[in-house]
Order: C-alpha cells, then structure tokens, then sequence
C-alpha cells in the first residue's frame, strides 16, 4: 500500500491532465504524494487504440511527477455505477488511502463524465464502511473514507466553488496534455481526420478556460473545482 495524499479518479486517460494537471503540478512540487487512478483504457475514442493511450499516460505521469498511475480498465462507454464496480473503485481508494480524492465533473458533454462523477461519489462514502469487504492481492483491506471530494471542471461550464492558481505550472500542463499525441492536435493530419480534441481551435479553448478560471482570483491561469459540501478555512486571511 502506498499512502497518497492525492488521488485523482478520472475515466479517460487525459481527463486528468486536461481538468486538474496544474493543481497536481502545484502539489507535487510542495512535496505531496499523487496518483492517478485512470477507469478506463479510452478504447472508445476516436484516434489511437487502448494500448497507445496506456503508454501516453505513462508519458505523462513521468510529466506530472505522479507517485503512482494506474488503470482499472472499466469498459470505456459502458462502464455502470453498480456494485461491480463501485467494489473494484474501493479497492483502489482502500489502497492508497488518499485524504483528497478529485474526479470527474458533475455532468458533461461526454456522459462517460457524469458517470463516472456519480461513481466516484459513491464509492468514497462506501469505502468507509467497515462491513463492505474487499481484498488486494488475498488481503483484507481497511475501511478508509476521503476527507474531501473535488470534482474538476470540464468541457461545459460549472461555477466553480474553489480556484487553484496554476500559473506557475501552466507550461507542464500543457506539455502534460501533448503526452497524447493521438488525442490533439497535429497540423500533420489531414482536415478529415480531425475530431473535436483534435482541432486547432482545441488548445485556445483549454487556454480560455483556464485564464477565465484564473482571473476571477487576480490569476493568469487557473484551475477550478467543485464541492458537494461547503468547504471551510481556519484562518480568513488565507483567502484572498
């Protein structure tokens, strides 16, 4: 078991590099331990194949300075928030006892997204209870319960309700982001083989979100959140 102090859920190999990839930067830089735990392989898209977007994740885990990357490898599409596999996302946040866990957004243009949110959700109260059982390798896991759930923010808006200031780190994310070299943009491809992602108006819509998130906190670039429940602060003259 490797404790975490972070652990991003996210169901597409990307998802995390594109939502919340400077707040990962930003805290392994301050000596957090992060990981991601990918749902699934991303079989589904339109470019590249389930074993080039493993690899590309690799490549962007070394980016991002991750503790650990890992895959559960979820049928990409058809995944379901039932027990099945609210068990075996337990089982991941049973093994490395994150105190934050982030994931996907509430809903979205994608509804692998919304999904996965709702599946993440629940998984992290189950995971606290005593009475469900799961086991890694043969061994009988522990009850462990998050102290936070974030959800990051994706392709259609949502009012954050916490603004990470990412500027720092905005050149990483996006070198973090072109580790998928079979996602965005190239200007080798030809027009019709072209996706959304793919684009080249893709990358000036990630910059825009980013300076939109980051200039509501007197920010160049930032990166935004959501929270289930009100969140608090010890000391008032921390925000700003």
């Amino acid at each position: 078991m490797q404790k975490l102090d972070i652990l991003v859920i996210a169901v597409h190999p990307d998802d995390a590099e594109l939502g919340c990839s400077g707040t990962i930067l930003k805290h392994v830089a301050l000596g957090h331990k992060v990981g991601i735990v990918d749902l699934t392989q991303g079989e589904l898209g339109t470019r590249g194949s389930a074993e080039i977007r493993m690899q590309e994740a690799d490549a962007a885990a070394k980016v991002l300075g991750l503790t650990i990357r890992e895959n559960l490898e979820l049928a990409d599409g058809f995944f379901k928030n039932d027990q099945e596999h609210q068990l075996k996302v337990i089982a991941a946040i049973r093994k490395y006892q994150p105190d934050i866990v982030i994931t996907n957004a509430y809903y979205d243009r994608h509804p692998d997204h919304g999904r996965a949110s709702e599946l993440v959700v629940d998984s992290c109260f189950l995971s606290g209870l005593r009475k469900i059982e799961t086991r890694v390798d043969g061994k009988l896991q522990k009850e462990w319960r998050p102290n936070l759930l974030l959800h990051f923010i994706q392709d259609q808006y949502i009012q954050p309700d916490i603004v990470v200031d990412i500027t720092e780190y905005w050149d990483k994310k996006i070198e973090s982001i072109q580790a998928y070299g079979s996602q965005f943009y190239n200007p080798e491809w030809k027009e019709e083989h072209q996706t959304y992602i793919s684009s080249s108006d893709f990358y000036p819509i990630v910059e825009g979100r980013a300076r939109e998130m980051g200039k509501v906190i007197g920010a160049r670039y930032g990166e935004g959140f959501l929270s289930k429940r009100i969140l608090g602060v010890d000391n008032l003259m921390s925000l700003r």
